[in-house]
C-alpha cells in the first residue's frame, strides 16, 4: 500500500491491520518442566523468579502496560527490567540507552537478535513488551495482553502482600468485554486512524474512537475507576493512551476532535491515575514524543518533534475521590 507506514499491516481498503504476535509462551507454575528448563510441551515456562526480562520502551503503550503492572504488583525485583531506545529505525529496537549500546543481562545490542534466536525465519516486526528468558536468550512471548493478566493470575506467590487484585475473578465476563472494546476503539484505534491510508478507513476509525471516550466519558462520571472503587487492568490498559493523547495521538495521529483535556471527566481521572503511584513515575513525555513524531516518517517526514503541549497540568488536583 503506497504510503502506508507497516504496508504489511494495511489492508487493501486503507486500514491498518495490526500483525498477531508471533511468541504466546507462557510462564506459569503449571508448567511440567523442570527449574531451568525450557518450555514444556504445551509452551510453558517454569516459574521462576530472577529468570526472565521484561524489555520494554518507555515511549510504547503496550510495553508500558506491563512495567505499571510489573510495579503496582511487587515484582520488579523477580522480574528484571530492561529499557530499549525510543527511536527505532530499520534494524528496530535498539539498547542505546546501556553502556556500549548492549543491554548488560542479554548481552545484546538489537531485541531483534533475541527474536531471530527464538526464530530464525522471523520477518515480522520486532515489539515491545518482550518477554526474555535470560537463560537461553529466547523469546518467551511478545503477547502484550496475556502477558499482563499473566503477572496477575500465575505470578501470585511472588506479589507483594499488599499487592492490589488487578484481575478479580467475579469482575473478569464485564471486565474482558469491556477491554475488548476500549483495545478496539481505543487502544489500537488511535493506531488505526494514524496509520490509516484511506479517508474512508480513517473516519471510520476516528468516528469509533471518539465514540468509545464518550461512552467512557459517561462510565466515570459515576465511579473512580472503570470497574467500580479499586483500579483493576483495565483502568492501566485506559490510561497508557489517554497519556499519550495530547503529546501524540491529537496531533500526529490526527485524533483531532478534541484534547483529553477538553473532555472533563477523562482528563480527571487520566489525573488521578497519574497521580497514584506507580503510574506517573513510568511516564516519560520525552520519550513518547520522539518516539511517534522522530520513528513514522512517512507520517512525519521532517520528523520534527513538537514543543508542545504545556503538561503542567498532570500535578494538578483531580477531584476524584
Amino acid at each position: 500500500m503506497s504510503g502506508a507506514q507497516f504496508s504489511a499491516e494495511t489492508s487493501g481498503g486503507g486500514a491498518f491491520v495490526r500483525q498477531p504476535n508471533r511468541f504466546t509462551g507462557r510462564v506459569t507454575p503449571h508448567s511440567t518442566s523442570p527449574e531451568g528448563g525450557g518450555p514444556d510441551d504445551q509452551g510453558r515456562w517454569p516459574l521462576e523468579a530472577g529468570r526472565y526480562r521484561l524489555i520494554w520502551c518507555r515511549a510504547c503503550p503496550w510495553a508500558h502496560r506491563a512495567r505499571i503492572v510489573r510495579g503496582l504488583l511487587g515484582l520488579d525485583e523477580v522480574i528484571s527490567l530492561g529499557t530499549v531506545d525510543p527511536i527505532r529505525d530499520e534494524r528496530g529496537w535498539r539498547f542505546a540507552l546501556d553502556p556500549d549500546g548492549f543491554d548488560p543481562v542479554l548481552g545484546i545490542g538489537f531485541l531483534s537478535e533475541a527474536y531471530l534466536s527464538t526464530d530464525a525465519d522471523y520477518t515480522g516486526r520486532v515489539t515491545v513488551p518482550a518477554l526474555v528468558d535470560t537463560l537461553t536468550g529466547r523469546v518467551v512471548t511478545n503477547d502484550y495482553p496475556q502477558l499482563t493478566l499473566d503477572f496477575s493470575t500465575e505470578w501470585r506467590r511472588f506479589h507483594a502482600p499488599d499487592a492490589p487484585d488487578l484481575y478479580p475473578v467475579e469482575l473478569r465476563p464485564e471486565m474482558d468485554a469491556l477491554m475488548a472494546e476500549i483495545h478496539r476503539d481505543v487502544n489500537n484505534g488511535v493506531y488505526r486512524c494514524g496509520f490509516a491510508t484511506s479517508q474512508e478507513a480513517y473516519d471510520e476509525a476516528f468516528t469509533a474512537l471518539f465514540a468509545r471516550l464518550d461512552a467512557l466519558s459517561e462510565r466515570l462520571a459515576g465511579r473512580r475507576y472503570l470497574m467500580g472503587d479499586a483500579i483493576t487492568e483495565a483502568d492501566v490498559r485506559l490510561f497508557t493512551t489517554l497519556v499519550r493523547f495530547d503529546v501524540a495521538y491529537h496531533g500526529h495521529f490526527k485524533c483531532n476532535l478534541r484534547k483529553l483535556t477538553e473532555m472533563p471527566v477523562l482528563w480527571a481521572y487520566a489525573r488521578d491515575l497519574f497521580q497514584t503511584p506507580g503510574f506517573g513515575e513510568t511516564v516519560d513525555f520525552d520519550h513518547i514524543k520522539r518516539h511517534y513524531y522522530a520513528t513514522h516518517d512517512m507520517i512525519n517526514p521532517t520528523r520534527i518533534v513538537p514543543l508542545g503541549p504545556d503538561l503542567s497540568g498532570w500535578t494538578t488536583p483531580h477531584g476524584r475521590g
